[in-house]
């Protein structure tokens, strides 16, 4: 999949990391440091401009380690980039942490996903067809 791209940061474009790896990081791209505190959310802007082919998203995903070290993850998880956005990528960060947390330029601070999508046709109804779930919600289908 070709994905054009307009880099008005100070870092390369995102790459693969491995042949194998499902994401590509993305980076702050801010003028100087600042400080995430406990519970704050901010926008962090990246400098790059996509243009998604039609019936793919991007999606916005956390990284690991910066979620199970220092709590710092991506509040709407994942983040959906529609295919006909145009603007900067920001991503909504979250420290869900007790500790402050500096987040610097060039910092890989989440990673994007593409992901083939499809829009749904709705057609109403009166009734759903049964499964042995039916309505069960949250949980319903036990712990094990």
């Amino acid at each position: 999949m070709k994905v054009n791209i307009i880099n008005r940061s100070k870092h390369d474009l995102p790459k693969y990391e491995t042949n194998a790896s499902a994401g590509v990081d993305l980076r702050a791209n801010i003028s100087e440091p600042f400080t995430l505190q406990s519970l704050e959310r901010n926008i962090v802007k990246t400098g790059l401009f996509l243009e998604i082919p039609e019936g793919y998203e991007a999606q916005v995903r956390p990284r690991s380690g910066l979620a199970i070290k220092h709590g710092i993850t991506v509040l709407n998880s994942p983040g959906t980039i529609d295919a006909d956005y145009r603007g900067e990528i920001g991503v909504i960060l979250v420290n869900l942490s007790q500790e402050p947390f500096v987040i610097e330029d060039g910092d890989r601070i989440a990673q994007l996903v593409f992901s083939k999508v499809e829009q749904a046709e709705f057609e109403l109804t009166e009734k759903l067809s049964e499964t042995d779930r039916g309505a069960g919600g949250f949980g319903s289908t036990g712990k094990k």
